[in-house]
């Protein structure tokens, strides 16, 4: 009974000490409490034990008791100061979010960059993966550049341009491109584009604090003259090119520009960084050998990833060059992230050495042809006018033109709210549209969606 009212004595001691004072202040050590009321220190603890549960005070090891801060007490954090610290935020970002964006709930996608689920070889890469995975040897730390015999694969694909030791394995297309333009320019260099251009490219290229200088193309693709007056005017030492089925109007550079497109770049003493993203995507008969087949002076900056013919998670892509630009591209890939994953390189490449490769690009050309059409068809269906003018042999999109005064961006944020995505046209280009476009994606959709996306699509526009 006497430890319970001396119990009682110091909580009602502390109590009134902690509503006198203020949050921090220190309250008299145990030591103190113990003579001040004459009761044992378990006395003492377990009154301070109640207190601190009820939140009124805290302890502090080593240091005592206190009156506790109040949660609404708290000091809320100041972040502001960020923004003058961060500066401006770099343009494209918003773009690239939308570009990447899953599709909401409900939503037909007509948009994105990766096949559809039911396209990937998600079985076979699976497989591959693990049995990569339960082998060490994969797990060890192998040639910063990424392994000989993948780089040899990549080597022979692009003909006789390059060998296995002017190639890096990097992280996926544009890990590499980014590594690309970081390596060949300086901030501040001028970067030719073709315009309209791959988005992530213009994204890249103003992260690195590049000028972008766009370059028209037409049905044919980039167009020598004026790419020869580009360099003429800018000075530039880079041309950033997707001479195959390029993303997103899907034009192949016509063989007979070829010659002239190389021959501009080697007067300007330039590099042109091939994206040759769509090699596997071929829908329509063979596409043309890769530029840097026939560059024998090492102006061809060569990329190759596997990640659009396969899957998202196949993170894995070929960057090379001829020469000391190959040696800066090596040496920029290993001061980004050292090397790629052992387990992933070698799954990616057991899958590209089966007879699984072959047969699954066979069976996504036809597939990609079935829904090309079968969008073409709700096209002529639903929306004639937009119909395109001319058809891409490959790639994943169709390139289709607005009525003039048509907001594209509008129409696009209109369309997602009526449950079908596609994405606008005016991201794609640098400088200002000639004209209001749209990016249709055929290898998102099942071809028994396509007519019900599309007819969504006409009533937003109508």
């Amino acid at each position: 009974m006497e430890n319970d009212n001396a119990g009682d004595r110091v909580i009602h001691d502390l109590r009134a000490l902690a509503t006198a004072a203020g949050p921090g202040t220190r309250l008299p050590s145990v030591r103190e409490l113990t003579a001040r009321h004459q009761a044992s220190p378990v006395t003492v603890t377990e009154a301070i034990r109640r207190l601190v549960a009820q939140g009124l005070i805290e302890t502090r090891p080593g240091r005592g008791t206190f009156v506790a801060t109040p949660p609404t007490a708290q000091r809320v954090p100041d972040l502001s100061w960020q923004t003058v610290a961060l500066g401006p935020r770099p343009r494209g970002e918003d773009e690239m979010q939308g570009l990447l964006a899953l599709p909401p709930p409900g939503a037909i996608p007509l948009s994105g960059g990766y096949l559809d689920a039911e396209l990937q070889p998600a079985a076979a890469l699976g497989a591959a993966l693990t049995r990569a995975a339960r082998q060490p040897a994969t797990w060890q730390r192998g040639p910063v550049e990424g392994r000989e015999d993948l780089r040899a694969w990549f080597a022979r694909e692009t003909g006789t341009g390059l060998r296995a030791e002017d190639l890096v394995i990097c992280p996926g297309g544009q890990a590499a491109l980014s590594s690309a333009m970081r390596a060949l320019a300086a901030p501040g260099d001028a970067l030719l584009v073709e315009s309209p251009t791959y988005l992530g490219a213009l994204a890249v290229a103003r992260a690195a604090g590049l000028r972008v200088v766009p370059v028209p193309v037409d049905a044919d693709g980039v167009r020598p003259d004026q790419l020869a007056a580009a360099f003429t005017r800018t000075g530039a030492r880079l041309f950033y090119c997707q001479p195959l089925y390029a993303n997103p109007h899907g034009t192949t550079l016509a063989g007979h520009r070829r010659a002239q497109v190389a021959a501009a770049v080697r007067d300007a003493g330039a590099f042109l960084i091939e994206d040759d993203y769509a090699r596997d995507l071929t829908i329509d008969g063979q596409a043309p050998p890769p530029l840097v087949a026939d560059d024998p002076d090492g102006h061809v900056v060569y990329l190759r990833s596997l990640t659009k013919s396969t899957a998202p998670g196949l993170r894995v892509a070929a960057l090379g060059a001829r020469g000391q630009a190959g040696a800066r591209l090596r040496a920029a890939r290993l001061l980004d992230d050292f090397f790629v994953a052992g387990p992933l390189q070698q799954a990616a490449l057991e899958f590209l050495s089966s007879p699984g490769w072959p047969r699954h690009r066979r069976a996504l050309a036809t597939a990609l042809r079935a829904r090309r059409e079968a969008l073409l068809t709700a096209l002529r269906r639903h929306l004639p006018g937009l119909c395109p003018q001319s058809l891409p042999r490959g790639g994943l999109h169709l390139w289709v033109r607005l009525p003039d005064g048509t907001d594209d961006v509008a129409v696009a944020a209109a369309a997602a709210v009526g449950g079908v995505t596609v994405f606008p046209g005016r991201p794609w280009y640098a400088a200002e549209p000639p004209a209001p476009y749209l990016r249709l994606t055929y290898a998102a959709t099942r071809p028994e969606l396509m007519d019900e996306a599309v007819r969504r699509l006409a009533h937003v526009l109508r």
